[in-house]
């Protein structure tokens, strides 16, 4: 059970917003950056931390997907703010065949708005906030959900509706 919880202090971005952009490693110490893949539509799935129950079920979730979304030239990348050692050995332990992005630096979770600070009652601690955003193929935000807590998942049947899997 998660012990704190309060919304980001920050500004979240919205539909119609450009998604900003990013450089994090994945799992297998790869730069990928969101402007890889112009052209596609891009699932964002930010989590928490990897290891944990909610967390490990919304990623295999979205590997149950994966080739849905793939016929719909839609690609979903996880970011968690875990070291990529920990997001590699997450990947494999799970069988996630897509990309588990590092965003270490919390540069990209303060980006989008959704830098969970001081979580689990650990001060100075700032995690992510459990949020999908959808970048269209003009690297536009063209859906998002953000969970009012971390503990709730997303509708994945909505995402897989909004790519048109």
């Amino acid at each position: 059970m998660f012990l704190a919880w309060s919304p980001p202090d920050q500004d979240m971005v919205n539909i119609g917003d450009d998604a900003p952009d990013f450089s994090l490693l994945d799992q297998n110490n790869n730069t990928v950056s969101g402007s890889d893949f112009k052209g596609q539509k891009v699932i964002l799935a930010f989590f928490p931390a990897a290891f944990t129950g909610i967390c490990t079920t919304e990623m295999c979730t979205f590997e149950e997907s994966v080739s849905r979304l793939n016929d719909a030239d839609a690609v979903v990348l996880g970011i968690c703010v875990d070291a990529r050692f920990s997001n590699a050995a997450f990947a494999e332990k799970n069988g996630l065949t897509f990309p588990i992005l590092s965003d270490y630096t919390r540069s990209t979770v303060e980006a989008y708005g959704i830098a969970l600070h001081d979580f689990a009652g650990m001060p100075g601690y700032t995690a992510s906030e459990r949020a999908v955003f959808i970048v269209d193929e003009n690297g536009d935000i063209m859906w998002k959900w953000v969970g009012e807590n971390p503990g709730l998942q997303p509708d994945y049947e909505a995402v897989l509706a909004a790519v048109g899997a």
